[in-house]
């Protein structure tokens, strides 16, 4: 039989584009029902919902402004390609959120389905933006760079992070929306966890 190679084919220009396209809309969809749900989750989209629940402002935009400062560290550490696609990222994000939020409103959505499958929507969205050499910013950019650096599995360490946002969320969530936000979280990061590991996806 003949062995598998170990050289990887990296992805082409228009995959890339057609990838993060992808990856922000599922994710921004899923932040959506988050949203609709009355609903936390981890990284710096859960403190920008935190921060939507506790003030009146749009949600795509503090989705904008809660990433610029992770995008100063992403120059540092992960170079200006990889920060400019990231800040392309965040702002298809704000742009899809926004439009889901126009066309398709859930006032009513049952909140466990809405938290399951907005975390896995947004777990599956980020994890297509890391093969595509993207992130939405923020704690996704700490993530990869002690995955890269320390050997620590990405979705390990996001889920350490996103465990501090989702306790926080007791200021302005009631302590069961916590709970099933707890558990959206973990949900989105055990993909990230399973599905994204170096030794694996080099592409």
């Amino acid at each position: 039989m003949t062995e598998p190679s170990s050289v990887t084919l990296p992805h082409t220009p228009l995959e890339d584009v057609l990838g993060v396209l992808t990856g922000t809309w599922l994710a921004s969809l899923g932040l959506h029902l988050l949203h609709e749900a009355h609903a936390v989750t981890g990284g710096t989209a859960g403190l920008s919902l935190l921060i939507t629940y506790a003030v009146p402002w749009s949600l795509s935009i503090v989705l904008v402004l809660v990433n610029l400062p992770f995008f100063v560290l992403a120059v540092w550490k992960k170079g200006w390609g990889f920060t400019a696609r990231s800040v392309v990222a965040v702002a298809l994000l704000s742009v899809f959120t926004a439009l889901h939020a126009e066309l398709v409103p859930a006032p009513d959505l049952e909140p466990l389905y809405g938290i399951v499958t907005g975390n896995l929507l947004a777990g599956v969205g980020i994890l297509i933006l890391f093969r595509h050499g993207s992130s939405l910013g923020g704690f996704s950019v700490l993530a990869l760079i002690a995955q890269e650096q320390a050997g620590l599995r990405a979705g390990y360490v996001q889920m350490v992070l996103d465990v501090l946002v989702v306790v926080g969320a007791l200021l302005v969530v009631p302590v069961g929306g916590v709970l099933l936000s707890a558990l959206g979280a973990v949900i989105l990061n055990v993909v990230l966890a399973f599905n994204h590991r170096p030794e694996r996806y080099r592409a």
